[in-house]
């Protein structure tokens, strides 16, 4: 018999749901993804539990960091996670290089992000020269 239920689409799951399920799957606690997050964790507890809802910029930012889209946290529909019954059934070795993948690559938005803080320092740091020299 197969299960043809659509566990996390938006006749059996909110929001909150695909969050705290892509969370978990992402073996990353409330408090760690909040930080990554630059929230706080009572923030995102409340996504979790469907009291708020973030805005674009950490919809967008939580979908990179859970792997999934952001139309898939919203309505289910996208790519996200297979259903919670099916095993992976990797072998130990593919699971260490899949984590590894996902640090790398977790580590290159937090760099990228940086950066974009950096230019914009430099960017007004410039202005504020342009104006001195024009003064």
């Amino acid at each position: 018999m197969t299960d043809t239920t659509d566990w996390y689409g938006p006749e059996t799951a909110t929001f909150g749901d695909r969050v705290a399920a892509a969370r978990e799957m992402a073996e990353m606690t409330q408090a760690q993804l909040a930080r990554r997050l630059g929230v706080r964790v009572s923030t995102l507890r409340a996504w979790e539990n469907d009291l708020s809802e973030p805005r674009a910029n950490r919809l967008s930012m939580m979908a990179g960091l859970l792997n999934v889209s952001m139309m898939w946290l919203i309505n289910g529909q996208g790519e996200g996670l297979d259903a919670p019954t099916e095993e992976a059934g990797l072998p130990a070795s593919a699971q260490d290089m899949l984590n590894e993948m996902r640090d790398l690559r977790l580590d290159m938005m937090a760099r990228a992000e940086q950066m974009a803080r950096l230019e914009k320092k430099l960017r007004t740091a410039l202005k504020e020269d342009l104006h001195e020299r024009a003064a």
